[in-house]
């Protein structure tokens, strides 16, 4: 995050009641776990409760997702005779057209609402019928905007989910500050050129994808060219990186340091690389040696790589995978 483009914030939405505001259907709020608390203090956050801005008000009747997966209605769960499905979606365009520069959410895990996945289902007797469900606003949400990062609260215990969502969210913060600037030919090639490694630790597919679609840039244009390119690049990310395809990337930076550290370091840091791999260690160690070495070996393209420090250090996310 050193690139003067990342010199603010990324600004994430988050439900409410995950925030501590009391807008819960029986007037409560939802503790967040320590992950949701920890991003709350290394971005900028806006909570942000879809059933409140549908005008449901607190405490108000529960409401559940009815009928099939396509076509599903959010009703109370008294009566089934209200129906707040157009209000609740119409909350996901009313939330991005005032929050410009949110470049993730984080929803609520089993919300009829805010769920991201796997949430009850029910059909029009009131019977359950399964947990396969997302949430109406984080559905219209994902239709809004399709490169907004979403994650809820519960997947985020998972260290990959959070690595890869955390990711995604500051490479979107990043995109959004290029396109404020305008796209340019240079600009979109300038901003792969730091992404490239990143990429390429996600999913080789796109890494070879992206490198042919930007080598005649100038021949196009360029906001046309942008559309395709993030999109392509947003879709890398969502890929789990994995202890092999990071292990191929370390192996590639340790490359530009074979002339300039000498045998036994080089072989001190593949053993360490390999250690990695293995399970040995966690991802921070053998990036702390690679940083190391190009402190005392600048290359002014390495060191503009957000492979390096995709995210804030803070979060500790390279400790555990």
């Amino acid at each position: 995050m050193s690139n003067p483009q990342t010199a603010t914030k990324p600004l994430l939405g988050i439900g409410s009641c995950l925030a501590g505001n009391e807008v819960r259907y029986n007037g409560q709020s939802k503790a967040p776990n320590p992950y949701v608390r920890q991003l709350g203090e290394q971005f900028e956050v806006r909570p942000f409760c879809p059933e409140m801005g549908a005008g449901l008000g607190v405490p108000r009747p529960p409401i559940h997702l009815v009928g099939d997966v396509d076509a599903l209605r959010v009703l109370d769960v008294d009566t089934h005779e209200h129906d707040h499905t157009a209000a609740i979606a119409d909350c996901a365009r009313r939330f991005l057209d005032s929050t410009p520069d949110a470049c993730g959410y984080i929803l609520v895990k089993g919300s009829p609402s805010c769920g991201f996945e796997r949430v009850k289902r029910f059909n029009d007797k009131g019977n359950l019928v399964a947990y396969d469900a997302q949430g109406i606003f984080a559905a219209a949400l994902a239709q809004a905007d399709p490169l907004l990062p979403l994650e809820d609260d519960g997947r985020l215990n998972d260290p990959g989910l959070r690595e890869s969502f955390v990711t995604r969210a500051c490479t979107y913060h990043e995109w959004k500050q290029l396109k404020a600037q305008g796209l340019t030919a240079g600009r979109l090639v300038d901003f792969y050129s730091r992404y490239k490694y990143l990429v390429m630790a996600h999913h080789v597919p796109a890494y070879k994808t992206l490198g042919p679609m930007l080598a005649g840039a100038g021949k196009r244009d360029a906001d046309e060219l942008g559309e395709e390119f993030i999109a392509t690049l947003m879709d890398a990310l969502r890929h789990r990186a994995t202890r092999r395809s990071h292990s191929n990337v370390l192996y590639h930076l340790s490359g530009y340091l074979k002339k300039q550290i000498s045998s036994e370091e080089r072989q001190r840091l593949k053993a360490l690389i390999d250690n990695y791999r293995t399970g040995l260690v966690p991802l921070i160690v053998p990036i702390t040696m690679l940083q190391h070495h190009f402190a005392n070996n600048p290359n002014a393209y390495i060191a503009q790589q957000a492979f390096l420090e995709p995210y804030p250090d803070e979060l500790q996310l390279r400790n555990v995978v």
